[in-house]
């Protein structure tokens, strides 16, 4: 079974979407974590958990970047990129466009057209093509310190409430291993 699918048995009858969807998220980080209870490094655990943002929000895209104290990116694992797509970006993107605000305010930021949106901009040369945004604050010691987002929705979709829900929870995650394995 993968973290996309849950048996009837665990999902909670009648629970909102948002309830719902947190806890296909947490169900997916207990299988990870029984899967891989110790990454070697603290980058391939923050790997596995933007696969699993991206595969749990049915994303084409997902990245995870951590910033350090004065919001430069430090750490910056991909998902669903391929070899080239990745040897195009000599650099991760910094803290322009949406992910600076959603570093400056500590806010998630959901776009639904990337190439419309005056505040995308920043990207580095070579970045692949998104049309769609959404990501999440990580906050590790009571500072953002790094992002989690996904991009272009499988189906020309919006992101939804749910993949918000998502998103907040491998963010949590995602801060506890910057705190306890990367600071």
């Amino acid at each position: 079974m993968t973290a996309l699918e849950t048996a009837p048995e665990e999902t909670a009858p009648g629970a909102p979407a948002a309830i719902d969807a947190e806890y296909r998220a947490l169900l997916a980080l207990a299988q990870m974590l029984r899967d891989y209870p110790s990454p070697e490094t603290p980058v391939e655990a923050l790997q596995h958990v933007a696969d699993l943002a991206r595969e749990l929000t049915d994303a084409r895209y997902a990245a995870l970047a951590v910033t350090d104290e004065h919001d430069r990116t430090e750490g910056f694992v991909t998902s669903g990129l391929t070899r080239d797509e990745l040897r195009g970006l000599r650099t991760p993107p910094q803290a322009h466009g949406p992910l600076g605000s959603l570093r400056g305010d500590g806010r998630p930021v959901r776009i639904s057209n990337l190439e419309q949106d005056p505040h995308a901009f920043g990207f580095p040369p070579r970045h692949p093509q998104m049309k769609t945004l959404m990501g999440v604050p990580v906050w590790a010691s009571k500072q953002v310190r790094g992002s989690l987002y996904v991009t272009d929705k499988h189906g020309a979709d919006p992101f939804e409430d749910e993949d918000e829900a998502i998103l907040s929870v491998l963010a949590l995650h995602a801060a506890r291993v910057i705190e306890e394995r990367w600071y």
